[in-house]
Parts: structure tokens; sequence; C-alpha cells
């Protein structure tokens, strides 16, 4: 029996997933244990009492979320220990090291696409992920030679967010609109839409909000709901576990790294719009977003505007850096990625309802959008769920 002390807080959505992801792996792998110890517990008994209390378990491994304070003394131990969300890199522990750097790349891409020459990260100034994801963003904003706005503060709770928003609200009140505004997780991006009401700053259209983590309890709360880049969590929940069983067995402590990889945007109201003044390519936009589950002709789409194909296509062209076309195509092979994802239908249910006759064309132009056949991209970011 593996016996496993789980010191998580399971209240985020991040949390959740990644902790499925632990719990599957134990299932399928067990008999395993799951322990756990109140919030409380340490400020009875000290640091002291947690070691005792985890010797007198005779616990395998653990697995921590203790991201603001000293974690050293579970050293002493000399067990596998898996720390979520640790304020940095260093140390002996086994840790999350995200594909950050991707995650800001991911949205400085998608925001691109949307035609915004504005961009800004608001950010937790104390932990690492957060500032690779804005380097990460930051660079990705260089190559488009875009403008650049910063700001990170603390994690703001009840009490700091009454003395801490002025710099926000200074800040927010201050970029220049439209902008592209990246939030370093979905809690951020939260206080970022409050604030937005209280100085009232139109989500989307003159700022659009990007988070991270897809908590969907944490989006909805928003109005408008928030859009959030999916980060391949429960896989990352399930191979922590499959490293601390390779370890165990082995009665090895040897500190390993989980890469999780950013996999799609959920797509919500908080981005909606697009850095487009042509009332006309506005109303064009809108059309194919709310249609792409038809068979859309761009015949169809220039008789809802009164401009000639020949004219639309130029001045689509010369916003949006591709032609409707290949917009429509791109829209259609997003629709395609939700669906595998987040449904069971097999791909000839999923083409018809994207407005292809056959799956030929379908797995063709999703392949070659994507690098994945529709089938291993369904598996790779659907396995072990």
């Amino acid at each position: 029996m593996i016996k496993v002390l789980v010191l998580i807080d399971s209240s985020t959505g991040f949390s959740r997933r990644f902790l499925s992801g632990l719990i599957r792996y134990a299932n399928e792998n067990g008999p395993w244990t799951f322990y756990r110890l109140p919030q409380y517990y340490k400020m009875l008994y000290g640091e002291i009492g947690i070691v005792e209390r985890i010797k007198k378990w005779d616990i395998d491994a653990i697995v921590a979320q203790w991201e603001y304070e000293d974690v050293s003394f579970l050293e002493k131990l000399d067990i596998p220990v898996f720390l979520q969300g640790y304020k940095d890199t260093s140390g002996n522990f086994s840790k999350i090291t995200g594909n950050y750097t991707g995650v800001g790349v991911m949205a400085a891409q998608f925001f691109a696409k949307r035609r915004f020459k504005n961009f800004a990260f608001y950010g937790n100034k104390d932990y690492y992920w957060s500032k690779a994801r804005a380097e990460g963003y930051r660079q990705e904003i260089e190559k488009l030679n875009g403008n650049y706005f910063y700001l990170d503060t603390e994690i703001l709770d009840e009490m700091q967010w009454s003395k801490s928003h002025i710099a926000l609200d200074d800040w927010l009140t201050s970029l220049p609109k439209p902008v592209a505004l990246f939030a370093c997780d979905d809690n951020f991006a939260l206080q970022v839409s409050e604030m937005c009401k209280i100085n009232n700053i139109d989500i989307p259209n003159e700022l659009s909000l990007l988070g991270v983590d897809n908590d969907e309890l944490i989006c909805n709360l928003s109005f408008p709901s928030i859009s959030s880049i999916v980060t391949d969590d429960e896989n990352g929940g399930y191979n922590t576990a499959k490293n601390l069983h390779r370890l165990i067995k082995l009665k090895e402590n040897i500190p390993f790294n989980i890469i999780i990889e950013p996999i799609r945007i959920e797509l919500r109201q908080s981005t909606e719009g697009y850095n487009i003044s042509d009332k006309h390519l506005s109303d064009v936009l809108r059309y194919i977003e709310e249609n792409i589950t038809s068979n859309l002709s761009v015949d169809e789409v220039a008789s809802k505007v009164p401009l000639s194909r020949r004219t639309l296509e130029k001045k689509f062209k010369d916003a949006m850096g591709v032609s409707v076309y290949q917009f429509i195509l791109d829209k259609k092979i997003e629709y395609i990625s939700y669906e595998l994802l987040n449904s069971k239908k097999n791909l000839l249910e999923i083409a018809i309802d994207a407005g292809f006759n056959d799956t030929r064309n379908v797995y063709r132009l999703f392949k070659q959008k994507t690098g994945y056949t529709p089938m291993n991209y369904r598996k790779k970011f659907t396995e072990n769920k």
C-alpha cells in the first residue's frame, strides 16, 4: 500500500484537474491511500509536529502546495516531495516547470490574429511562472513590433485589495485603447475585470482580456466571461504520480520536473472583439463567427456587406493579414479542435457539424494547421482523461 500525503488546496480549477490526474493514476496502479492535514496543523504543532505525523503515518511521498512558507524542513524526511506552485525553480524538490514562456507566446499570437497593436501584461510579482509567462509574451510582441505595457503586484486578498488597487486602477486607465491584456492567471484576470467595471472600461471593445488555467467558476463570475488558456493539468497530475511511483518502488529520492503544456484557448466573451475600425469588416467577422458551422463561402460572406467580393477580399487581407477563405478555414479548425477535446463525436460527425461534406479534406487541413491528425490530437490532449 502506497501512502501519499496531499497538502494542496483543491479550491482552484488547476488544482482539481491536477489532483484528478493524480487520483486516476493511483486507481489504475494502486492500491494507494491519500492522507491530508488541516491547514491549521502547522500553526498548532509546528514543523516538528508535521514531520512526526508524516513519520507516524509512514508516508511514502508528499505532494504539497507550500507557496508562502519555507519548506526546507521537509528535506530531512528523505522521501520524494513534489511542490505545486512554488515560488521559484531552486531547491531539492520535484516541481512543475510548465512551458510558461509557451503560454505567453500563445497569448501574444492569439491577440496578434485579432490585429491588436497595444499589448499589456498583469502579473504576480512573487512567482517565477508569472515572470516567465510575461517574458514569453513580451518576446513575441517584440517580433510583432507591438507596444508592450507591464504591471505586477502581489496576490491581493480583500485587505490588500483595498490598499493596493490604486496602482492597478491607474495603470488600466492609462493604457492606450484598444488594448489586449493578458493576465498571469484567471484570478488576476478577474481583478482586471472588476477594475474595468469601476472605471467604465468596455470589455472586450476597449480591452480584450485573457487569463490562464480555465477555472470555469472564476471565468464565469466575470461579466463579460473571461477567455482563458487551457493547460494540460490533468496529465501533469497523472505524470507526477507516475514519477513518484517509480521513485517509491526504487526507494530513491531524485528530484524531477513536470512540464505542463498549453493546449488551446477557451473562448468566452472577454475576447470577442477585433481591433478593426472598419464597420463592414467588423460585420463580416461577426457573421463568420456566428455561422462557422454552416457551409460558408466567400460569396455568401460578401453578400452581407455593400462591397464587391474583390473589394472585400482586398480590405480583409490588408486588415487581417489573411484571406477571407483562409480565415474561415482557421475558424473551422478551431471549432473542430474544440469538439475533438470536448465531445465524444467521431470525426465524420464533427466534420458535418463544421460544414464539411467528408473527412478527407478535414483530415488534410487539420494536420496542416496543427501538425497532428485529428485522432492523434484527441489522443494526445485527452490521454488519461
